[in-house]
């Protein structure tokens, strides 16, 4: 996913910015709404995340520019301002969802896939596949080699965000926050118990392993 981010507060699109590149996704950053509004017009992404109180051209004012534009593209608003009347002002002037400051990232990347998933020409996902390994996410439901698995709604929890970044290394911050919705280390085992369980249900009874583990870094699963 290609984000623009539009966000004059330096700590606010470090943090942003820094959480969806280690999800992975491509990201570009204006500190103010002028310059937003042009690499808005100039260039292709698949959503915007915008603070409602910009420095040269102000969130609103910047969204229904884009909308008269003809820029279609998913916005998130992030905003200080909470009432009932601001947030539908924001929703009429052309956005699609607003976030509240302060947030968690996770609920930022929850809202940002949402909107993917809304985004015209785009189908909800509802299986995924990693070699053998299946996942229905309708049923909630496991199986590899033909075989089925059952597992707890956390093991299935951690599977499904494991085989959402196939191949990719994911560090127990990234786990915690994103399976338990912690926004700390609990200084527990929390995540290795977990593994653990996962592998033994998923790896062991069969031919090959694909969870592995990256030491010093965290975890990777792959065929």
């Amino acid at each position: 996913m290609k984000v623009l981010l539009i966000e004059d507060d330096r700590s606010t699109a470090d943090y942003v910015g820094a959480g969806l590149r280690e999800e992975g996704h491509e990201i570009d950053h204006a500190p103010d709404g002028m310059t937003g509004f042009e690499l808005a017009c100039t260039r292709s992404y698949d959503a915007l995340v915008v603070d409602r109180m910009l420095p040269r051209l102000d969130g609103l004012s910047l969204v229904r520019a884009l909308r008269s534009a003809g820029r279609n593209a998913p916005v998130l608003f992030l905003t200080s301002v909470g009432g009932v009347d601001d947030r539908v002002e924001g929703l009429e002037a052309g956005a699609d969802d607003y976030l509240l400051k302060p947030f968690a990232f996770s609920e930022l990347m929850a809202r940002l896939n949402a909107l993917m998933r809304r985004a015209p020409g785009r189908r909800e996902e509802t299986t995924l596949e990693v070699g053998d390994l299946k996942v229905n996410l309708l049923s909630r439901s496991v199986s590899r080699a033909g075989t089925s698995i059952e597992l707890q709604p956390r093991e299935f929890r951690l599977l499904e965000y494991m085989m959402r970044n196939r191949g990719r290394v994911l560090t127990r911050t990234m786990l915690l926050e994103r399976v338990w919705d912690f926004h700390f280390d609990p200084k527990t085992n929390v995540v290795e118990t977990h593994v653990s369980r996962l592998r033994a249900k998923v790896d062991r009874p069969f031919a090959s392993e694909m969870i592995r583990t990256v030491r010093g870094s965290g975890y990777l699963l792959d065929a």
